[in-house]
């Protein structure tokens, strides 16, 4: 009976694992890092992860498929966000104390290029349209450079620029901007600001992810913890959802019609698009206290969440599949 009890509570467990959108499949810990970690990039082809680990001031680089820690990159100041460009194998750093764009090699590691942008330079993104990098920074601007560093355009906004989402099928930027409770609408063609939309009422706007078929804006806000849907046609709110609290990156699966917010209170909420207009949460998962940001791959199915240290256990990114 016993035998027959174990088989029964192993099998009810892999069905319940079975069920879950996020399944978690392995951590590497990265023991030498400390503090805060900030966002994520990835190499698919060389299956490399690239770690922002602002509180200990470095680039950590993760070798996905062995599960280990390759390298580390020192000398930043506090790193937060990171793009990789495979077409040139670059890693492009910006970095929050000195307000500096840094861009690194990606076999050799070596620095290859320092950009000035005075303060608060933060989230980083590639246009593949363009073939440049954007970079919001400062008390409010978006900044973009070519891939050698070259400076090309600088784009004022009236606050600090948080996550931002670029169309890849047409020319505008959506901007979140926190301090003045909206969302900027940025035309990169024409260089300006053609709209500003609000959440309706949710407040400290900081993750953002785009469904760009369905027109679809999803803004992650902590105060009160919501996720909030936006028709990017007409700048509409659509939805209202609770989400995870604290959190600091949201992505959007579009195989699965499924968005994940990493949070820093612990979990990650998942949630169904049942159509462009609903939204369900169909699960909360269980992750650490801290644990805000992420990177969300397509390509590997798979979510990367980092965790800081913990007493005395080590920072780590946890690896969970899309199921």
């Amino acid at each position: 009976m016993r035998i027959l009890a174990y088989y029964a509570l192993a099998i009810a467990s892999a069905v319940a694992q079975s069920s879950e959108p996020l399944h978690l499949v392995g951590t590497v810990p990265i023991p030498n890092v400390e503090g805060r970690i900030d966002h994520m990039s990835i190499d698919v082809k060389g299956q490399r992860l690239f770690v922002a680990a602002l509180g200990n001031n470095t680039l950590e680089v993760i070798d996905i498929k062995n599960a280990k820690q390759l390298h580390t990159i020192t000398g930043l100041h506090e790193p937060q966000g990171i793009t990789y460009t495979s077409n040139t194998n670059r890693i492009y750093v910006a970095n929050g104390s000195d307000g500096s764009l840094r861009i690194f090699d990606g076999t050799s590691f070596q620095l290859l290029k320092t950009i000035a942008y005075g303060d608060d330079a933060d989230n980083v993104r590639y246009d593949a349209q363009e073939d440049r990098v954007w970079v919001g920074y400062g008390s409010g601007a978006l900044g973009t450079i070519n891939q050698d560093g070259a400076k090309l355009a600088d784009i004022k906004l009236d606050a600090h620029p948080e996550s931002f989402q670029l169309e890849t099928k047409g020319p505008r930027i959506f901007v979140n901007l926190p301090r003045s409770q909206k969302i900027a609408v940025v035309d990169r063609k024409a260089g300006k600001v053609i709209a500003s939309w609000t959440t309706g009422g949710p407040q400290a706007n900081f993750p953002m992810a785009l469904d760009e078929v369905d027109h679809r804006l999803f803004v992650v806000c902590r105060n009160p913890a919501r996720m909030v849907v936006l028709d990017t046609s007409v700048g509409k709110v659509i939805a209202t959802v609770p989400a995870v609290g604290d959190s600091d990156d949201v992505f959007y699966d579009a195989a699965r019609k499924r968005i994940y917010a990493t949070g820093g209170e612990g979990s990650i909420s998942v949630f169904q698009q049942q159509d462009p207009d609903h939204y369900t949460e169909v699960a909360k998962i269980t992750t650490v206290k801290g644990a805000r940001t992420g990177y969300f791959s397509p390509d590997l199915n798979r979510l990367f969440v980092a965790a800081r240290r913990d007493g005395s256990h080590p920072a780590e990114i946890r690896i969970y599949q899309a199921q």
